[in-house]
């Protein structure tokens, strides 16, 4: 598209949905960082308030507006993305290293002694879910359904019933968290001085889940098959170095997770790079392409942090530190475990799934000597359901620490005076929590358009 389109492209994400595709990396910054002209506002999107694009399209469920800091401009989106970034800081990234490193030897005691295992899976799906059920005070049997939701939104698959999913599960989860607060990331949201709403607390942990979940999945996949099937890594995971560090760097220039996203809207007509961009019409931010602009070429890219992959301006993502660590440590401990793993299929037997948005393999298989567990004292991971008890001081609640005795994830008073240093909240009078259906995408749609 480049070589017949330049820096822009128009393109088709699904039948009826139009766009145009950032390919040059400046393109792409320009978008990213000039706000007064490009917004993340999508009730400025024409063809879905218009009726060109169905309600039940879907595109809907990634592209269409919700209350959250990821939609927000200006003095909203400092107040929601402020409680995000607050809520976020307060993880001790000591404890999440530690605990990173005991689901990855739980997985890998799963499998280490069958010889064989789909590191998509057995490994990379489940950490990541583990993980942030934890951070975010979410008991398994919700994670488990919120992971297939988030799956289905990003390979468009059954569009409503994903969004119905995602809602369902985090309304309970709200729920919870404002009857039994805990140390987690969601009770810290839910104190924090913002005074989130059930809704905004709905929206904001749509995207907080959706990113860390899915993407990290992509991460640690895409570079463990960097790692395995690129000569200049495997070489040197056969001499003993494990070059994780230089192989996410790759992954995050070359291959991105999300392949292409960040969707921005013209506020008005504006001429970008030749072309002509209609207010109100999509521009989507393909961070593959703009990563590997011609233009960039002769940088090195080892240890060189100005990819795209985190996006760029006031809505980079906040957590982009949390998701390298726990990529890098999930690949260190399994390559720690399992030296002599190698790929069980060739390079290009792999496939991967389909979708506009994410760049992720439906499976990668692979190979290895047997091997005994390290780690016999620890149960196998298994999703099973908690069952909430009210708070008891000296209790563990669900995120708060594990059951041995492990840390809680920050134990230290909060890092800045908006976020407050004692994670309770106080559940609204009338508040927004449902206990039944949440109404669906065409019924929001309405709304947006004022009936």
């Amino acid at each position: 598209m480049r070589a017949t389109e330049g820096p822009l492209a128009a393109v088709e994400l699904y039948p009826g949905v139009t766009a145009t595709l950032a390919l040059g990396y400046q393109a792409a910054l320009d978008v990213l960082r000039t706000t007064e002209t490009f917004t993340k506002d999508a009730r400025r999107w024409k063809g879905l308030a218009d009726g060109r694009v169905a309600p039940d399209s879907p595109a809907v469920p990634m592209m269409a507006f919700r209350p959250n800091c990821f939609f927000a401009e200006g003095e909203p989106h400092e107040r929601l993305r402020g409680a995000v970034t607050d809520s976020l800081d307060r993880i001790d990234p000591n404890a999440l290293r530690g605990q990173v490193e005991r689901v990855a030897d739980r997985l890998i005691d799963t499998f280490a002694g069958r010889g064989d295992a789909d590191l998509v899976a057995d490994y990379a799906r489940p950490l990541p879910l583990l993980i942030f059920n934890e951070l975010f005070g979410c008991p398994a049997h919700l994670g488990d359904r919120l992971v297939r939701g988030m799956a289905a939104m990003f390979d468009g698959t059954d569009p409503e019933w994903a969004n119905q999913e995602v809602t369902d599960v985090l309304l309970q989860l709200v729920a919870l968290k404002r009857a039994f607060p805990g140390s987690d990331v969601t009770s810290w949201m839910m104190a924090h001085q913002a005074a989130l709403s059930d809704e905004e607390m709905l929206h904001q942990l749509v995207v907080l889940m959706g990113a860390g979940t899915e993407p990290e999945l992509n991460l640690i996949c895409n570079s463990l098959r960097l790692l395995l099937t690129d000569d200049r890594f495997a070489g040197d995971l056969a001499g003993g170095s494990l070059p994780v560090e230089d192989a996410l760097d790759e992954v995050l220039w070359t291959d991105p997770p999300v392949a292409n996203f960040a969707v921005h809207y013209p506020v008005r007509d504006v001429e970008l790079a030749g072309h002509l961009l209609p207010e109100g019409e999509p521009v989507v931010i393909s961070f593959a392409a703009a990563n590997n602009d011609p233009a960039l070429a002769g940088s090195s890219r080892t240890g060189n942090r100005a990819h795209l992959a985190w996006s760029a301006g006031p809505h980079a993502c906040p957590a982009q530190g949390h998701a390298r660590l726990i990529a890098t440590v999930a690949v260190e401990r399994l390559l720690d475990r399992l030296p002599d793993l190698a790929l069980d299929v060739k390079p290009d037997e792999l496939v991967w799934r389909p979708g506009p948005f994410h760049r992720a393999l439906t499976a990668l298989p692979v190979r290895f000597p047997p091997a005994t567990m390290t780690t016999p004292h620890l149960a196998p991971a298994v999703l099973t359901p908690v069952v909430p008890v009210p708070a008891v001081p000296g209790s563990v609640l669900p995120g708060s620490a594990d059951a041995s005795g492990g840390r809680t994830w920050n134990p230290t008073a909060a890092p800045s005076g908006s976020t407050p240093a004692v994670p309770t909240s106080t559940a609204r009078p009338g508040g927004s929590t449902r206990t039944g259906r949440w109404p669906r995408w065409s019924s929001l749609v309405a709304w947006w358009r004022g009936r």
